[in-house]
């Protein structure tokens, strides 16, 4: 009975999105024409690229990080968010991000439902020099990426279905209001000032306190034991990661121009700093220079910059990076003292990583950034950082507990032990 429901419910699930008579629609309905720069336009698919393929990096860094038994598992988990999200951004997903605001929070679910009205011609708002169709694109490798993010603090102990359920409903109930609240032109966030500008606080903060609501919420593994199962996996991903977040940070201009390369310049030169730093404080307290720790240096650099990416210079971007790298290793050897089992360190490197650059974004930011002698920018970052901390924790721990009422969330104890690998998927690594 319970797998013809799923069925059913996917289903239903699919004609959804495929019977809205928008699809794809070349209409606008905002009344002006509105042309496309090609340039742009390139840029843009070749950066929505870059991104997608971040997901595939994330699979590989943390099927890498996990034991033998679960690297499968781990991988699906970040894989199958292509899938999935990319269907609910179809019928609501991008409509609830990006539709007209209500009350700055989030967007109205009908105003792009099942994509009406997301076509060739550019928004007069958002992103008016390339197609609508091309910024909803983009945009949904970011809500894509953040999910997926999570499953690092739960890896080797969530039950598959009840991992997609939450998947679906954070997507829609946190991460939505998140993303209108703050790269709308109506958004909250976006009219008190604050600066986000490749996802901070939407992605990698909502990513890390939905990490550490899950860890808190499923308790600790049945041994706190981790042998990385590949180290070039580790690598790989790194470096595919490194590389889409190019896309990730630039194409969050919106455009080819001089933001981009500031942008492109920063994401690099923030990562660098991270990684070296990472390396020479192990060194420092004693610890050999090693591949992983090289590599987890690099993706707080990553993920500290986003934020400040278009709004810092290169020389402020390497400083961010050396100030990320040193605060999320604190973070990770606090937490391991804590007894707190987030598995692959997510809260700590994309929690904390993303509370930096968003501090530190209200800091260095040109024009409005404390170095600039304004303090309104970095009051209402601070304000924020509090008010999405919250939010997204407390949000993301009632909703595992949701889940958990509707199929249990964690695997039994015999299936943890066997590995998620055959117990959820009946596959292992050879």
């Amino acid at each position: 009975m319970g797998r013809k429901v799923n069925f059913i419910a996917l289903v239903a699930f699919v004609l959804m999105a495929a019977l809205g008579s928008g699809f794809a629609s070349p209409g606008h309905g905002w009344g002006q024409v509105i042309e496309t720069n090609p340039g742009d336009v390139a840029w843009m698919v070749v950066a929505s690229a870059f991104v997608l393929l971040m997901t595939p990096g994330l699979a590989f860094f943390y099927g890498g990080m996990v034991d033998r038994k679960n690297v499968i598992s781990t991988m699906l988990q970040s894989f199958v968010a292509l899938g999935v999200i990319s269907i609910l951004w179809v019928v609501v997903g991008f409509s609830l991000c990006f539709g007209d605001s209500i009350g700055g929070i989030i967007g109205n679910p009908l105003t792009f439902l099942n994509f009406n009205h997301v076509g060739s011609a550019p928004h007069p708002r958002i992103g008016s020099s390339i197609p609508f169709l091309l910024f909803a694109l983009f945009q949904l490798k970011f809500a894509i990426i953040t999910p997926a993010l999570i499953t690092g603090s739960m890896a080797g102990r969530i039950r598959f279905r009840s991992y997609i359920l939450f998947m679906v409903l954070f997507s829609l109930l946190i991460y939505a209001p998140l993303a209108h609240m703050t790269w709308h032109p109506d958004g909250l966030l976006m009219n008190l000032g604050v600066l986000d500008f490749a996802g901070g606080t939407v992605v990698h903060m909502s990513a890390g306190f939905a990490a550490l609501a899950g860890a808190v919420f499923l308790g600790p593994r049945k041994t706190n034991r981790l042998e990385h199962a590949n180290i070039p996996f580790i690598i790989l991903g790194t470096g595919l990661l490194w590389f889409g977040w190019f896309g990730f940070n630039a194409g969050s201009a919106l455009g080819a121009n001089s933001d981009a390369v500031l942008a492109f310049a920063n994401t690099h030169f923030a990562s660098a700093s991270g990684m070296i730093t990472w390396m020479f404080f192990e060194r420092f307290q004693g610890r050999k220079m090693n591949a992983v720790g090289a590599c987890i240096g690099a993706i707080v650099g990553l993920v500290a910059i986003t934020p400040a990416a278009g709004f810092v210079t290169v020389q402020e971007s390497v400083l961010i990076g050396f100030i990320a790298a040193l605060v999320s290793n604190w973070a990770i050897s606090r937490q391991k003292r804590s007894g707190l089992d987030d598995t692959l360190d997510v809260f700590p490197s994309h929690g904390v990583g993303g509370m930096v650059g968003m501090l530190l974004t209200g800091i260095f930011a040109a024009e409005v950034g404390l170095t600039s002698g304004e303090t309104t920018t970095f009051m209402w970052h601070v304000i924020s950082l509090l008010g999405v901390a919250v939010f997204t924790f407390g949000g993301s721990y009632a909703l595992f507990k949701l889940v958990d009422m509707i199929i249990p969330l964690r695997v039994s104890g015999w299936q943890e032990t066997l590995g998620l690998d055959e117990s959820q998927h009946g596959e292992q690594m050879d």
